[in-house]
């Protein structure tokens, strides 16, 4: 099997848009080589991970491109920043890794990629349609586009997307296919208590437990009540791909793909089938937990990025209340659900509360946590995933009302009363 070139291929790899899109080019023809791809599609859109310092390396890429004359032909979003730079003042790591990571904003920004600076692309005004080919690189957008909205894109890792989004072209391969976006494993979840699976932060242990077990298979879950609300089903996706490659998955009766479990399945039997207990989603939150006792320093919320949905949720608990003086709260979102809050009066009401409303970036990886020493909770199957490597700190994953009411009280608060109702 050989990689077929159209004449527009050749004409952009042979230097007739100039050397930054030959370059790209050169970069999306000898991935369609490694994945053995048969041709290069077209694209409508793309989301840039790149732009999130990692080195010198992913400055002297980005620089290259730039001197080169290099422009996306797509539109293109941008992922998070490894700074928050509408609140600077909230960054307490190294001065000149600030500098850098604002230099690399600057250098995509010149690239003509929209200034978004969010890890939730599809909460912004656009997003992709029902079949629509994309390449999105950061892992909860690429399983929300193409499990919730029935998008086409790959996992894309750094550096390719922003090629992808200078050429327009990417290799007809992985889940941009028919045959590779088909359920081979199913996830039956009718025996768990249905008064379990109507609580929000039972999709993040559920996530997280199907990213752990399934392998480089397409997961189905059968048994969860029709037209789940996309905040369970992002959560879910993003604690999916955190600890594991899920780039995709289906939830019968509630993601575009699965109507019934025979669509999802592609009319095909199941190569495997696991039933979820109880205590498999004990066990995925004993996993994402890693501190002990009632201390507390912080609550993380917002990874990924918190929606109006959410932050209504979050209004809801916190309304007429105050925090501990001694918790920090914080909760990440993209500029464009900040700027809502703010014009919806709610910035206001939870900062009143005690919240630090954090946009741009994420608090798992980037130095804005005060308190590293103290455990920290957060309602975030991906933020109990990461932090603890990434900071430093321990963790303790539950509910946004437990971390609310632990935030209150100054100390751990966990509702177990969840696990013994019928």
């Amino acid at each position: 099997m050989s990689l077929e070139l159209t004449s527009d291929d050749l004409e952009m790899l042979n230097g007739r848009d100039g050397e930054a899109v030959s370059m790209a080019m050169r970069i999306i023809v000898r991935l369609a080589e490694t994945v053995k791809a048969e041709n290069l599609i077209d694209i409508t859109g793309a989301h840039i991970d790149s732009c999130l310092y990692h080195g010198l390396s992913t400055i002297d890429f980005a620089d290259r491109l730039v001197q080169l004359g290099a422009k996306v032909k797509v539109p293109t979003t941008l992922n998070v920043s490894s700074m928050d730079l509408l609140h600077p003042d909230l960054y307490r790591g190294d001065p000149e890794e600030s500098e850098r990571g604002r230099q690399l904003a600057d250098l995509y920004e010149a690239m003509g990629c929209k200034a978004t600076w969010t890890c939730a692309p599809y909460l912004l005004e656009e997003r992709p349609y029902f079949g629509e080919q994309i390449v999105w690189a950061e892992s909860n957008a690429i399983v929300f586009a193409n499990s919730v909205l029935g998008a086409r894109t790959d996992r894309y890792g750094d550096l390719i997307d922003i090629c992808a989004a200078i050429t327009g072209r990417t290799p007809a391969a992985g889940l941009h296919l028919d045959e590779n976006r088909y359920a081979s494993c199913v996830y039956e979840v009718e025996k768990l208590p249905p008064s379990l699976l109507d609580r929000d932060e039972i999709f993040p242990l559920l996530g997280a437990f199907i990213g752990s077990t399934t392998g480089t298979q397409v997961p189905v879950i059968n048994g969860l009540k029709a037209n789940q609300p996309e905040h369970r089903l992002r959560a879910l996706g993003a604690a999916a791909a955190s600890t594991g490659s899920v780039g995709i998955f289906h939830a019968v009766g509630s993601t575009p793909e699965a109507p019934t479990l025979t669509a999802a399945l592609g009319e095909r039997e199941p190569l495997n089938s696991i039933s979820v207990s109880v205590e498999d989603l004990q066990e995925m939150r004993s996993k994402l937990t890693s501190a002990t006792g009632t201390d507390l320093g912080t609550v993380a919320l917002g990874t990924p990025h918190y929606s109006i949905e959410e932050f209504s949720i979050l209004r809801s608990l916190v309304s007429g209340k105050k925090k501990h003086p001694n918790i920090d709260f914080y909760v990440s979102a993209g500029r464009d659900v900040l700027l809502e809050l703010e014009l919806r009066g709610w910035a206001d009401e939870l900062r009143s509360f005690g919240v630090s409303l954090v946009g741009d970036t994420c608090t798992y990886f980037s130095p804005i946590l005060s308190n590293t020493l103290d455990p920290a909770m957060t309602d975030s199957g991906k933020w109990a995933y990461y932090a603890p490597n990434n900071l430093g700190v321990e963790v303790i994953y539950s509910s946004t009302s437990d971390c609310v009411a632990s935030a209150i009280e100054g100390r751990v608060i966990l509702d177990e009363s969840i696990w013994t109702h019928e």
